[in-house]
């Protein structure tokens, strides 16, 4: 090699970049063996335990215990209550979600507090309040006694609470999504003289359909579940005022095992239903995000 010459520099490969989610396959296998662990300790243990202990008398005892007058009743009232409190709080959530994602005005962020309050406020708490309202002894007992009005330890009483407890979950949902799609396709129908209708049922509403439905069933599961608030305002009169949650405590409490645990598949029945069709909703929703971003 002539004088001088150097030899050529070796090529150094630039160093790897580490995923901010790339980590030692031990970590990985760990955390996921911890995650099946506790799921299987704290969530199909117990649910499949309900179907087992529901069905260990035999299918005669099973059936006699969800037929009998007091469960059909139970089951009625919490269906009902549903039924009731679902609408209304569909609208309040659809006309609250617009207010506050669509328009700016004086109080907004006190009635994005007051959506959240049913997070925050124990349920036993909102019970007490009802009882304290309408109530024999509350600010408004003596004019509904005189009226002959009944609202606790009366189906009203059942209702009221169940949409206290019940109304963010349509709201919560809606409202990330409509701030996030902002009001440019709304002003564009306006501007082309669509009326408020127009733009809500053939913009806005398709829009926020999926949101919306998840928010229904988050909603309606967490009516058919509630126990706090209802058991304070029910009066736990049987066949009257008693919904699944408050049959089943009863039940239980007087050593009805069999029964409890029957009415309590129903309930955790119509858990697995509301769980599914959350999936459903999740599944269709990531197939049009993706077909979306495929057209673009």
């Amino acid at each position: 090699m002539p004088a001088g010459t150097h030899h050529p520099a070796t090529a150094v490969p630039p160093p790897q970049r580490r995923s901010a989610t790339q980590e030692a396959p031990w970590v990985r296998v760990t955390l996921i063996a911890v995650a099946l662990l506790f799921l299987t300790l704290f969530l199909f243990v117990p649910l499949v335990s309900v179907f087992v202990e529901a069905l260990k008398k035999g299918v005669e005892v099973y059936l006699a215990a969800i037929t009998e007058p007091d469960a059909l009743s139970a089951i009625q009232l919490t269906l009902t209550a549903a039924a009731i409190a679902l609408p209304m709080n569909l609208v309040f959530g659809v006309a609250a979600a617009w207010c506050i994602a669509k328009f700016d005005f004086r109080g907004k962020n006190l009635l994005l507090t007051l959506i959240d309050l049913p997070f925050s406020v124990s349920p036993v708490i909102a019970g007490l309040i009802y009882v304290l309202l309408f109530g024999l002894q509350g600010w408004w007992g003596e004019w509904l006694r005189d009226h002959d009005v009944k609202i606790i330890f009366a189906v009203p009483g059942i209702v009221l609470a169940t949409i206290f407890v019940t109304f963010p979950f349509i709201a919560r949902e809606l409202i990330p999504l409509m701030q996030s799609q902002g009001q440019e396709q709304e002003e564009a129908a306006r501007v082309l003289g669509a009326s408020g209708w127009q733009i809500f049922w053939r913009v806005t509403l398709p829009n926020i359909k999926w949101a919306l439905l998840y928010g229904v069933i988050l909603c309606n599961a967490r009516a058919m579940g509630e126990f706090g608030a209802v058991s304070v305002v029910s009066g736990h009169i049987r066949g009257q005022t008693n919904t699944m949650p408050l049959h089943i405590e009863i039940l239980y409490n007087e050593y009805q095992f069999a029964a409890a645990f029957a009415v309590a598949s129903l309930l955790a029945g119509l858990a697995l239903v509301t769980l599914v069709l959350k999936l459903l909703v999740e599944q269709r929703v990531k197939r049009e995000k993706q077909l979306a971003g495929e057209l673009e």
